[in-house]
């Protein structure tokens, strides 16, 4: 964050010095996130807090250029006096390598979605987890959660899962097109929690039968991906079901869901909350999560 001088023409004409403010500019790396509502939502706190906040979109498909070219963005904003960058999929998992440090959350779930660029280092945090975590405890506080099936295994799927056990969940099966991917989360969250805390490798309609609740964390449902991580006969009204995609807010599978009667939490709270820890590591000012749910919300 920088000072600089604002200077306005007075009505003779001469220049008037009139207030020395904070700058702040950040971005958001990631793939097919023109919809992205957290521009718009960094922007109105920084105004609300008195802070010149210029956020903007670093998408990747929008510039015909994949994961490869990390290195070059992460060069580029640190050239133009970046605070930092979001990480959003695809690589939220691919920017590690080149960051020179990790916050204990980032290193335990090998993901970050926040980097904060400052005095020539790069340093990872992951604020998804919270964000998940904060907006479940708000929105779906009473759902019994023996056994929640989680669909994706990747970065957002390492936050989430991580959240769902600190809630106390007793047991998550995790379903990934990628089986090697799904064991390593597996085996990194029995590490953690403990043997009995996750597992794969199971049918999902044996899964989805006896489960209390589910959680895609895949890109499916996005725009770019449309879809749904589970046959729709598998919803029943017994379910609780959650998606962290939130562009668009309303999913086919919350659609499905919520007409089978299922309880349903959209990706909106988790991106709400997971900005809210960014917004703080990026200006180092203490953020209003209820008023950015209203601007999320005003959306």
């Amino acid at each position: 964050m920088t000072g600089e001088r604002l200077e306005i023409g007075s009505r003779s004409g001469t220049a008037t010095d009139v207030w020395a403010y904070p700058s702040v500019l950040v971005g958001l790396v990631g793939s097919g996130i023109q919809a992205s509502r957290t521009p718009r939502l960094h922007e109105r706190e920084g105004a609300e807090q008195g802070l010149r906040y210029v956020y903007k979109l670093i998408d990747l498909d929008a510039l015909h250029i994949d994961a490869k070219a990390l290195p070059d963005i992460l060069k580029a904003a640190q050239y133009f006096g970046l605070a930092g960058l979001n990480i959003t999929h695809p690589c939220k998992q691919a920017i590690i390598p080149l960051l020179d440090e990790l916050s204990p959350e980032a290193a335990v779930l090998g993901a970050v979605n926040t980097v904060v660029l400052k005095d020539g280092r790069r340093v990872g945090h992951n604020t998804d987890w919270w964000g998940f975590a904060e907006s479940f405890r708000r929105e779906l506080p009473d759902v019994r959660r023996d056994r929640v099936v989680q669909f994706g295994a990747g970065g957002a799927g390492a936050a989430v899962a991580h959240a769902l056990l600190t809630l106390n969940t007793g047991e998550i099966v995790v379903i990934d097109t990628n089986a090697d991917r799904a064991d390593n989360l597996v085996a990194a969250l029995r590490g953690r929690f403990g043997r009995s805390c996750a597992t794969t490798g199971v049918p999902i309609a044996e899964a989805m039968a006896t489960a209390d609740g589910m959680v895609n964390t895949t890109p499916l449902g996005m725009a770019k991906y449309p879809g749904m991580a589970v046959p729709v006969d598998l919803l029943r009204p017994d379910l609780w079901v959650s998606d962290i995609v939130y562009f668009p807010l309303e999913t086919e599978l919350l659609r499905q869901a919520r007409a089978r009667g299922c309880r349903t939490m959209s990706g909106g709270g988790m991106a709400v909350f997971q900005a809210v820890g960014s917004f703080r590591l990026f200006t180092g000012r203490e953020p209003d999560p209820e008023r950015m749910l209203q601007h999320f919300s005003e959306m």
